[in-house]
């Protein structure tokens, strides 16, 4: 009786252990698997650099000492559950979706405008400063992005967890019915063991080591994916701004041709000059009209646009206006080796890499720490044998003992050849996006140096030679030498004139946002 109350004790005990979850079911042998993987994690920032993406066929094998023979040398708990969840190679920074694409530059309207001096920036309106600030703050892509950081931290503390003991209780040698001097047997045994797996091979800090690399890759991750999103905040106010400085153009262009076709339609019914003429102005007034139209819309466009990018709705995006200087003649701040300098030295994407690398190193070492299994370390503080079917005492005794795998095999290497070749992989990675920087100043800075001849051509050169010949047209045609279409030709060439200098100058302020971006950092304004 007191035996039978014994053995439902302790399965009591051992039932509560299985439905808790801190214990699972008697086995064979101790098969605690392969190295826990973190779970799939949704990193936005682009591809994990240095990361071995290692398939799960290739994980560290089990760490499974092989035991099953009855008594207290040994617990045959599985204990895969309590070890502490390890980032498998690659699986804290896994692709999820890319960083924000660099938006495509909007050319401005193309129709004709008369030309005239340019006006200072629209007050009232943000400066480009104010709009980086916003955006930085407020900008709904970059706000999500910004949770990858302390998710990444979080998976430092995951890799750093230790494994928990396994407490464990069983019982042996249960007869089917009672032992006998006629059945005899050996004494029914009652277990309870607490086994502690010893790191000795320093996974730990193996895992520790490629979470923090991992945490500061996506840091600088980030760091690019705020450079792309300034990118495009640069083209959308240059947008806007170039929209404006069309509506400006055709205002004027507008006003003209409206207060010379009223003229022409006075002269026309007084008979001075054919009635074909003026209707020909009077055509002309109306497709500037439209024109005009379409700028403003072009305006409105651009301008939700970067309401969209700076988080603002409703009255807050209807009142948002942009103060930007078009015109910009600053020669350029350093010479290409400095500009080149700079770039390697502050372009978030080439630092990521480098950290990529220094990972891709961390990986090495994981792999290398995870050839070998954990120990463990049995203490049996309580085996009771039942010697009462016997007419005997029966004994209560203690145990220890320490279960080690025998690295005959290296069921490893697989593992540490692939994170080895990650690193080259890496390395070359690097190599390449530094050509790929190096040619991105370099076509900045052509570009930067050719726009910037263009605008100061158009100022020294072309402009004051068609406003020339624009004022000998108009002042032929005002004396009647000159016929409307003959004046309309000399007019359109004049207007195109300058509006290939506005186009000028937007692609220079283009030029000078790109070079900040081109460099990675804000060279001008």
């Amino acid at each position: 009786m007191h035996v039978s109350t014994r053995f439902l004790a302790l399965a009591g005990i051992g039932f509560w252990l299985v439905t808790s979850g801190f214990a699972l079911a008697q086995g064979p042998q101790i098969d605690v698997g392969g190295v826990p993987t973190l779970p799939q994690s949704r990193l936005k920032l682009g591809r994990a650099i240095g990361a071995v993406e290692s398939p799960s066929l290739l994980q560290t094998p089990s760490n499974a000492p092989i035991s099953g023979r009855a008594g207290p040398s040994v617990s045959r708990a599985p204990v895969q559950e309590f070890n502490p969840v390890s980032p498998k190679p690659g699986a804290s920074m896994e692709t999820r979706i890319p960083a924000p694409l660099s938006l495509a530059e909007e050319k401005p309207p193309t129709f004709g405008s008369l030309g005239e001096p340019l006006p200072p920036p629209e007050e009232g309106g943000i400066s480009l400063d104010e709009a980086i600030q916003l955006l930085v703050e407020r900008n709904m892509g970059l706000m999500a992005l910004q949770y990858e950081i302390p998710m990444a931290r979080a998976d430092i503390l995951t890799a750093s967890l230790r494994a928990n003991p396994v407490f464990y209780a069983d019982s042996q040698l249960v007869p089917y019915g009672i032992y006998s001097n006629a059945r005899p047997g050996g004494q029914t045994q009652y277990d309870v063991n607490v086994n502690w797996p010893i790191d000795f091979s320093r996974k730990r800090q193996a895992r520790t080591a490629v979470a923090q690399k991992a945490s500061l890759v996506t840091e600088a991750q980030f760091q690019d994916a705020v450079r792309i999103q300034i990118d495009n905040l640069y083209t959308v106010v240059v947008d806007v701004a170039a929209a404006n400085e069309a509506v400006r153009y055709n205002e004027a262009y507008a006003r003209g041709l409206t207060k010379l076709a009223t003229v022409f339609t006075e002269r026309a019914q007084a008979g001075a000059v054919q009635q074909s003429q003026a209707d020909a102005l009077r055509a002309q007034a109306e497709r500037a009209q439209l024109q005009l139209r379409l700028a403003r819309s072009a305006v409105k466009s651009n301008t939700r646009k970067l309401a969209l990018l700076l988080n603002m709705r409703g009255q807050e995006a209807a009142n948002l206006k942009v103060s930007l200087n078009l015109r910009d003649t600053q020669p350029l701040p350093e010479d290409e080796t400095s500009l080149l300098e700079r770039a390697l030295q502050n372009r978030p994407d080439i630092l990521a890499s480098r950290l990529g690398i220094q990972r891709a190193c961390a990986e090495i070492k994981l792999a290398k720490a995870n050839k070998y299994p954990d120990a463990y370390l049995l203490y049996q503080p309580y085996t009771l044998q039942d010697n009462r079917p016997f007419g005997l005492k029966s004994p209560t005794s203690w145990a220890v003992g320490l279960t080690v795998s025998v690295p005959l095999f290296n069921r490893n290497q697989g593992v540490i050849e692939r994170a080895r070749l990650n690193a080259d992989q890496t390395r070359m990675e690097l190599a390449a996006i530094e050509d790929s920087v190096a040619t991105e100043v370099e076509l900045a800075i052509r570009e930067f140096e050719l726009s910037l001849d263009s605008v100061v051509e158009f100022e020294k050169e072309v402009i004051p030679a068609s406003q020339r010949v624009y004022q000998t047209a108009l002042k032929r045609f005002n004396e009647g030498l000159d016929t409307v279409d003959a004046f309309s030709e000399g007019q359109r060439d004049y207007n195109e004139t300058i509006r290939d200098y506005r186009d000028a100058l937007v692609r220079h302020r283009r030029a000078v946002l790109d070079l900040n971006t081109a460099v990675g950092v804000r060279l001008l304004p």
